[in-house]
Formats: C-alpha cells, structure tokens, sequence
C-alpha cells in the first residue's frame, strides 16, 4: 500500500479504495452501509496527529462511544461516512500539498477563505467538506481564490 494516506497504521483496503479519487460511488455506498472497520479512526488519528478528544469531534462521535467503536471493531452507517469524508479530504490535501507534514499543516492552519476556520473544523458537515474540497481543487489547479 504505497502511501497509503500518510500513516503508519494501514487503511483497511477496501476504505483505501472507496476514497481514492477515482472510486465508484458505489463501493463507497457499499462500504458506508456495512460500515468501516474502526482502524480507520486510528488511521484518521496518526494521520491528522490528533488527540481522541479531537478525533471524536471531527468524526462527530462523542468519546465514550468512539472508545467503545475501536473496542466493537466497525463503525454504524453516519460514522462511516463522515469517517470516509475525513479521509477523503485529507487524501486530496496531500495529493494536492504533496507532503503528510504540508497536508496536515493546511488542515490545522486557519483559513481566509473558510471564515478564517481551520479547514478540519469546517468540514465537520458534508456542505463544508465539499466548500473545503472545492477549495483544494482551486489550489490544485491555481484558481484564484
């Protein structure tokens, strides 16, 4: 799994697959429905460099019942795909800054374009994840912004 999104822990293949960008919908609709094995969570972790209090605000799951996923090993329906919406967004932010350190840097750092917010914060929702993922694709393609 060659770099794989930016972390030591392994992407479960078959989320590997449904956030690479060019992914059916399908398998992602598929994937969302069974629901990702938990060891996304840590993959979004390490490579986010986030704390458990930061990952289960990200993902939108209170900690206790994030603690309670890892242990049970899968994630229910809405987790998943906010947990597939992370990684996505944070597939194209290296993909488009070319570096893990770069790409979590601009996910961290707070943006003009957002409402000053860092861009992690602002795509706690899916219209936010798609105004940061368009953002990324202005970035991408040296659209000014």
């Amino acid at each position: 799994m060659a770099d794989t999104i930016m972390s030591r822990t392994p992407l479960p293949s078959a989320a590997e697959q449904a956030t690479a960008p060019d992914a059916s919908p399908m398998e992602a609709i598929a994937l969302i429905r069974e629901g990702v094995p938990s060891e996304v969570l840590t993959h979004i972790k390490q490579a986010l460099d986030l704390t458990d209090a930061e990952l289960a605000r990200v993902v939108r799951i209170p900690k206790r019942t994030l603690t309670r996923r890892k242990k049970d090993g899968g994630l229910r329906p809405d987790e998943s795909e906010r947990a597939l919406r992370i990684l996505r967004m944070v597939r194209h932010a290296k993909a488009v800054f070319g570096t893990t350190e770069d790409a979590r840097a601009w996910m961290h750092a707070p943006n003009m374009a957002l409402g000053d917010e860092p861009p992690l914060q602002f795509a706690d929702t899916e219209p936010g994840a798609r105004r940061v993922d368009q953002l990324l694709g202005q970035i991408e393609h040296g659209v000014a912004l």
